[in-house]
């Protein structure tokens, strides 16, 4: 309901009129492919693939996916003037790809999404217009959501450090059916929270908060190398090289 309730004001009912429903139900994606729209007074259009767009039969005003379909649609030359906005997760997006997307399309926003299917598919997000362009973050948390960026001790890191990302809030699983020993190791009590049987989600991934409160996804932490002892981010190493304008994917 919480993550209904926030689509319903991050996308008004216009935006959501015609929206694609591509994702199988087993996908956590289809649960705002189908019922955001439903829930504001729109429709779906159901097929089995979003690849199907490039037959140009379907009129729709939004279409939810990942980068990599995205960047197949964009290609074969699939997304219709009439498709005003995007959404992707589930991947890691590039600069090169919003870009195309800006260039080849009549597109005018481009939301990128982040959250694991234990949050309620998903736990931030950042809107990005047409004249604004790429945005190297994942955004802020949606409504009534919390991220933790933590140490290896549990304890907050500072501004511009990399630290595990946790997450809490109303969007937080009870846990994993039937597999206690995952439950207990992944769904955390929350220590910052205020709210009786609190508790946070441990991710995996790893991220920084940057100056304007939006944060930057930098990878997983099973990516950490070590060199002498020092712990070295590949994640964050990438994500820099990304931003210069001479590195192409």
């Amino acid at each position: 309901v919480n993550f209904l309730t926030w689509a319903q004001r991050s996308f008004d009912a216009e935006t959501l009129a015609k929206t694609l429903f591509s994702t199988s139900l087993n996908f956590d994606l289809a649960v705002y492919e189908c019922f955001a729209p439903l829930t504001s007074g729109g429709s779906i259009d159901v097929v089995t693939n979003v690849l199907e767009l490039q037959q140009g039969e379907h009129d729709i005003t939004l279409i939810n996916t990942v980068p990599s379909a995205l960047k197949a649609l964009l290609e074969s030359g699939g997304l219709s003037d009439g498709v005003h906005t995007v959404n992707v997760a589930g991947e890691a997006l590039k600069r090169s790809l919003v870009e195309n997307l800006f260039e080849q399309t009549q597109v005018k926003r481009l939301c990128n999404l982040y959250g694991p299917s234990e949050t309620t598919t998903y736990s931030s997000w950042v809107s990005m217009a047409r004249e604004d362009g790429f945005a190297a973050h994942i955004g802020k948390p949606v409504a009534n959501t919390q991220f933790y960026l933590l140490d290896e001790h549990g304890q907050p890191v500072p501004l511009g450090v990399a630290g595990e990302i946790y997450i809490g809030g109303a969007g937080v699983a009870r846990g994993y059916l039937n597999r206690d020993d995952l439950t207990a190791e992944r769904f955390l009590k929350d220590p910052f929270s205020t709210a009786a049987n609190a508790r946070m989600y441990r991710t995996g991934d790893l991220g920084r908060y940057l100056p304007d409160g939006n944060i930057e996804y930098l990878g997983r932490n099973d990516d950490q190398v070590k060199i002498r002892g020092f712990r070295i981010e590949l994640g964050e190493i990438e994500a820099k090289l990304a931003q210069h304008q001479d590195i192409n994917e």
